[in-house]
């Protein structure tokens, strides 16, 4: 008797979350939300992350030719101004400020805002993780890139960046996990992101279970997807060594 109640009862359940699972994502093809939103998302990512990586490894080598040699004074104030504000500042800030004050008024599409605001946020993390790793090499090193016969820009990069890559590679990793999730907020500047695209669903249904487990989900599966392509090139650099 028990068993015939649970199974009507599942029954009854499943049929209650398969109608809304049908509202939510089938009437209407509204998981097209998600799917575009999900395109917007890895565009202002990727496009964030190529600044990020380029800023940060910029300013990491101005702050560290300064801590040792004493050089590039001037650049290296700029650098810790442009540190202390990004640091300092909320990243949803950032994005507004960037949207509404800078490039808004210029008529620049929404995405490139975005990437701009969260590359330039990235970048300034990027160079301080690739500063440590630049600073945690010997400074023998750089004696022996001399000894070579190279000079100060050729030994850092033929010499202590490869070091220096291997040594902030999961601190760089979790930067670009960070990135992706910082992106949810673009949302602020009228873009139909991924986190968007499911509350225009909520919006639509009035259901807000489903919409926003489902993009809790594909954020979960892009973070472990991105973790384990650079677990796979950890162990290509580790059995590049021998």
């Amino acid at each position: 008797m028990n068993a015939a109640i649970y199974a009507a009862n599942f029954s009854e359940w499943l049929e209650k979350y398969k109608g809304r699972f049908i509202n939510d994502f089938i009437t209407d093809n509204r998981w097209k939300y998600l799917w575009n939103g999900l395109g917007v998302t890895l565009k202002i990512t990727f496009g964030a992350l190529i600044i990020g990586v380029i800023l940060g490894f910029l300013v990491a080598a101005i702050r560290s030719t300064h801590d040792k040699t004493g050089k590039l004074r001037i650049l290296n104030f700029i650098c810790q101004i442009y540190l202390t504000v990004i640091r300092g500042t909320p990243v949803v800030v950032q994005l507004l400020i960037t949207y509404f004050v800078i490039l808004a008024p210029l008529g620049v599409d929404e995405i490139i805002v975005a990437i701009c605001a969260f590359g330039i946020n990235s970048g300034a993390y990027v160079a301080e993780i690739v500063r440590a790793g630049i600073m945690s090499i010997d400074n023998g090193q750089f004696e022996a890139g001399r000894s070579l016969g190279f000079n100060y820009a050729q030994t850092m990069w033929y010499i202590i960046l490869p070091q220096a890559f291997k040594n902030i590679l999961p601190a760089l990793c979790n930067e670009f996990i960070v990135l992706l999730k910082e992106t949810s907020v673009s949302g602020y500047v009228a873009l139909q992101d991924l986190t968007k695209g499911g509350d225009i669903i909520r919006g639509r249904t009035f259901d807000a279970f489903m919409p926003l487990i489902a993009v809790a989900l594909i954020y979960l599966v892009l973070v472990m997807i991105l973790t384990k392509l650079v677990s796979l090139l950890e162990r290509k650099l580790r059995s590049s060594e021998h």
